[in-house]
C-alpha cells in the first residue's frame, strides 16, 4: 500500500531554515508528481509546491516562491521541502501528497512552528 512518512520538522526562528524529507513506498515514486501541502490552524489546507516525476518542473504557491524549493530523489523515494527565510505565517502542519491512479494519498504531516 501507498505509505508517505514527513519527518524534519520543529521549532525555528523567523529566517531560519528547515528541510523537510517525505519518504514514500507503495508505489512507483519515479512516475508520480509529488505535492507538499500545508495547514495552519483554522485554516484551509493549501498547496505549496509541486514537482514533476522526474523533477524537471516545478511550481510554488506565491507566498513561497523564491524561498521554499522542492525537490526529489527518485533513487530514494523521497521527496524533499527545503525552506529558507521562514516567517511565522508558515507555521502549519506540512503533508506530503501524491495522486496515483486517482487516488489521493496522505502523509501523517510534520509541524513546523516559525517562533522568536
Amino acid at each position: 500500500q501507498v505509505q508517505l512518512v514527513e519527518s524534519g520538522g520543529g521549532l525555528v526562528q523567523p529566517g531560519g531554515s528547515l528541510r523537510l524529507s517525505c519518504a514514500a513506498s507503495g508505489f512507483t515514486f519515479s512516475s508520480a508528481a509529488m505535492n507538499w501541502y500545508r495547514q495552519a490552524p483554522g485554516k484551509k489546507r493549501e498547496l505549496v509546491a509541486t514537482v514533476t516525476s522526474a523533477g524537471g518542473s516545478t511550481n510554488y504557491a506565491d507566498s513561497v516562491k523564491g524561498r521554499f524549493t522542492i525537490s526529489r530523489d527518485n533513487a530514494k523515494n523521497t521527496v524533499y521541502l527545503q525552506m529558507n527565510s521562514l516567517k511565522p505565517e508558515a507555521t502549519a502542519v506540512y503533508y506530503c501528497n501524491v495522486v496515483y491512479w486517482r487516488r489521493s494519498y496522505w502523509g501523517q504531516g510534520t509541524q513546523v512552528s516559525v517562533s522568536s
